[in-house]
């Protein structure tokens, strides 16, 4: 009896036909949650959807409310947990809690963001619904509306997320790698003119649910009409992000330095969508068409969040330092400074903003005080002048937060003007035993890049870094004085 062609390429078509049997064989619970929260191989009910939803997010909301209260003494409400901008948390991020413990809970925020977005692809293609919709739950404030949704849509009969079985080739492999990744950048594009330049908006949308998107995407080209292999996908998702950010830079939309400090989310995210795009593609009936409205969905998208996005919230980054000194000797050198030396930091080369000197204006109450620093001055009227004790000011005008690497002489992207915007300061000197004194100083700014939580790690580090420069030249030159 002759031989099959496929039986000639060493391709079984009924082991592979069976393969998705052998995922639904009898295997431990701990295994089964585990590949049903992180895989793409099992369905996903509305029953096991809305159990896992709702008991995981109340998991890691008692897992938070511990860990901070531990840290820091504070109680962690659940409106504060809910808050899709995330402001009401950087409250029980203040001292005393550790620097470190924002970085924490960020990152252990990221293995739940994939089960979200792994269940919620799946949940809609057991609704009978694209599985494009289940990206809905990126979407700040839209997702407390779809996830719910996604709980109670019946499954509908004959759909399941493993119904697709096409022979695997290497077919067109180079052809469909460049289609996916060109796509993808294509998308990258027209976000970014949408988002930052036509809305003016730095939101999720542009920083989660894209990468995610041209990683899915790109995945997704890559796989049709012949399905790859895993690894290749994700490879072909990562190539698709660091291009793109490759044509920002080339085309001055960005410098180097968010790009490197984007790459850690749009890296996750591309081998998220990468992994979704894979799956998409090997194992549901999801056809091409349906990229078409993800195109359409994205812009749309952004729109809606720039629109639904409540005020600025205030942050606060406060640092201290104990110098050898009384409060009467350390007050002169808070109004006004000399020059502080090259610093020899890093990050300050690299272009960061870092104060070189202050002067002042007048005295009291309605003097006018001048922080310069690398990129220009800071304008700071004061606004309470309580010697030795306390000196506070708003912030009237500031210069850009840094000088952006570039190829280029000259690169100013969008997020340099109003972003990050410092509204007002203050230095409280509080005396110590044995005549020495604790400065204190707090920035308190506004930042409109989402998501928050992650955009203000960096801003908060950074402003740490500046308290630590301007307090310890302040320390020193007290000390000088005895």
């Amino acid at each position: 009896m002759p031989e099959s062609s496929d039986s000639r390429d060493g391709f079984d078509e009924m082991e592979y036909l069976e393969q998705p049997e052998a995922w639904r064989r009898p295997q431990p619970l701990l295994l089964r949650l585990l590949n049903l929260w992180f895989g793409f191989s099992v369905d996903v009910t509305r029953q096991a959807y809305a159990a896992s939803g709702f008991g995981l997010m109340a998991l890691k909301y008692a897992v938070e409310a511990a860990v901070v209260y531990h840290f820091s003494g504070r109680f962690f409400s659940p409106v504060g947990f809910l808050n899709p901008l995330l402001s009401m948390r950087q409250e029980f991020f203040k001292p005393p809690a550790p620097e470190w413990l924002a970085w924490a809970i960020f990152f252990w925020s990221l293995p739940f963001l994939w089960i979200a977005v792994s269940m919620s692809v799946r949940r809609a293609t057991n609704a009978g619904a694209s599985a494009w919709l289940g990206l809905i739950v990126l979407v700040p404030l839209v997702n407390y509306v779809g996830m719910p949704l996604l709980c109670v849509l019946p499954a509908r009969p004959g759909e399941s997320w493993a119904n697709r079985r096409v022979r695997p080739s290497d077919q067109h492999k180079l052809t469909s790698a460049m289609l996916g990744i060109a796509v993808s950048l294509a998308i990258a594009l027209v976000m970014v003119g949408v988002g930052v330049y036509a809305l003016k908006d730095y939101g999720a949308t542009l920083f989660l649910g894209t990468p995610i998107w041209m990683g899915a995407v790109s995945a997704f080209l890559y796989n049709r009409p012949f399905p790859r292999t895993f690894i290749g996908s994700l490879v072909v998702a990562e190539i698709s992000i660091l291009i793109a950010g490759a044509v920002l830079l080339l085309f001055a939309f960005e410098g180097v330095i968010c790009l490197a400090m984007l790459y850690p989310v749009a890296g996750a995210m591309g081998l998220l969508g990468g992994s979704i795009g894979y799956f998409l593609a090997t194992f549901t009936a999801t056809r091409g068409r349906n990229l078409t409205i993800v195109a359409l969905a994205l812009p749309l998208l952004a729109g809606a969040e720039s629109q639904l996005r409540p005020p600025a919230a205030l942050y606060e980054v406060a640092t201290s330092i104990e110098i050898d000194a009384a409060p009467d000797a350390v007050w002169p050198h808070v109004i006004g400074f000399s020059d502080l030396p090259a610093p020899p930091a890093w990050y300050f080369k690299l272009g960061i903003a870092y104060p070189q000197r202050a002067t002042i204006e007048g005295t009291g109450v309605g003097a006018v005080r001048h922080c310069e620093f690398s990129t220009g001055a800071f304008v700071e009227p004061i606004t309470v002048w309580d010697p030795p004790r306390k000196l506070a000011f708003d912030v009237e005008s500031q210069p850009a937060p840094m000088h952006e690497l570039s190829p280029y002489r000259h690169v100013h992207p969008p997020h340099l003007d109003g972003y990050l915007r410092c509204r007002r300061g203050e230095f409280r000197l509080i005396p110590l035993a044995g005549g020495r004194t604790r400065l204190e100083g707090s920035t308190w700014y506004e930042f409109e890049m989402s998501p928050q939580d992650y955009w203000t790690l960096w801003s908060d580090a950074v402003i740490h870094r500046i308290h630590g420069r301007v307090l310890e030249h302040i320390r020193n030159l007290s000390e000088a004085d005895r």
